[in-house]
């Protein structure tokens, strides 16, 4: 991990770990809730029962957070799967009714909670865009310090 990671994974890591803590003791209309925007992108969550979506929503989210904490997991990795759930939530804000303006991307006052992540989705991108540089071959170097 890349000392320009930090800020990124350790600010995203704590929100969505919090999200995740919050929703382990989720009432069953709650969950159901939840679980109705979910199946508009997933619709096999529909089959579950809303309590048990709930915990597993609970869990995705501590497990992802902990992830994105946790220095050992690769930065590249840790991107790829915040990327992944934001691009759902994103995928759930354009297909929930009423979160979008009538062209389809900006959203409407009730679509801004969700329309919001979209800056986990640039935070995803760029853990999984960034790489060391490679030194070119020929390209003459700095001397070393001693």
């Amino acid at each position: 991990m890349r000392l320009s990671h930090i800020p990124l994974r350790l600010t995203t890591g704590a929100f969505i770990l919090n999200s995740g803590l919050g929703k382990r003791g989720l009432d069953g209309e709650s969950a159901a809730g939840m679980q109705g925007m979910a199946a508009r992108v997933f619709p096999p969550v529909s089959k579950m029962e809303p309590e048990a979506f709930g915990k597993m929503l609970s869990y995705a989210e501590m497990g992802l957070g902990a992830a994105l904490l946790a220095p050992f997991v690769p930065s590249r990795f840790a991107g790829l799967c915040l990327g992944v759930f934001s691009g759902s939530l994103l995928t759930m804000y354009r297909k929930t009714p009423g979160m979008t303006m009538e062209d389809g991307i900006r959203p409407t006052q009730q679509g801004v909670p969700l329309a919001k992540d979209v800056w986990m989705l640039g935070i995803a991108a760029a853990l999984i865009l960034d790489r060391k540089r490679v030194p070119v071959r020929g390209a003459k170097t700095a001397p070393a310090v001693k």
